[in-house]
């Protein structure tokens, strides 16, 4: 991935410490960035404080079955849209069956190759978060190539700093979703600084600036209230 780019952020569910240490190296040395839970309400509430991009969730947990932690993420509003891989054990078809109807996006039987679970991993990626597997976004005559890092309007090359390539990317994997402040804040800036919601107005305004520099509209919408949205 580019320098500049936010790697997506994995949660790992799992009750064994060892497995939690082997799937956080494997996806960490693939340029993810990982969140662990040892068990089902610990993920849950890591959930709700991180916002991970893509859940990897042990069917067998204490205090709270991976079927029932499934089936309360994809229960909300907030956090149906976060891609959930079930890992489990049990291989028999209701089971996968089971897994699949109460909402998980895939099924992996342990034991797996880890080629294979970071391709599914990827594969999951591309549907919420493109630009974490590298692919390339457009949106009209906007092209974003996340591998080269480059950023064109209407095939002419455009220089954005590396706030407002972030900005954009996150724009353009879900053209039209209205962002607040806040949640940009956190998908940019990310959760552990602190940064005035009035600095997203600014890199706003710069973002504006540098798309417009060879002529052409502005892409960027204001939501009164609400926030930001591409298109």
């Amino acid at each position: 991935m580019a320098s500049f780019d936010t790697p997506a952020l994995i949660l790992v569910v799992d009750d064994e410490p060892a497995q939690r240490a082997m799937l956080t190296y494997n996806l960490e040395a693939a340029g993810y960035r990982t969140v662990t839970a040892a068990d089902g309400e610990e993920a849950l509430l890591v959930v709700q404080e991180q916002r991970p991009d893509l859940i990897l969730l042990d069917w067998m947990l204490p205090h709270l079955s991976g079927i029932e932690v499934c089936r309360q993420i994809k229960s909300r509003l907030d956090t149906r849209e976060i891609p959930v891989i079930m890992v489990s054990a049990r291989s028999d078809e209701p089971d996968r069956v089971q897994g699949l109807e109460t909402g998980a996006d895939d099924y992996v039987v342990k034991p797996y190759s880890i080629s294979e679970l970071l391709a599914r991993l990827r594969a999951n990626l591309r549907r919420t978060r493109p630009a974490a597997a590298d692919q390339v976004l457009t949106h009209e005559d906007l092209k974003l190539d996340p591998e080269r890092h480059m950023v064109t309007r209407a095939d002419k090359p455009l220089k954005l700093g590396p706030t407002e390539y972030r900005l954009l990317e996150t724009f353009m994997e879900r053209p039209g979703r209205v962002w607040s402040r806040e949640k940009l804040l956190d998908r940019v800036w990310g959760q552990d600084i602190y940064v005035d919601t009035r600095t997203v107005d600014v890199h706003i305004g710069r973002l504006r600036k540098a798309l417009c520099v060879h002529g052409g509209g502005d892409p960027i919408r204001t939501v009164r209230g609400a926030g930001y949205a591409l298109g």
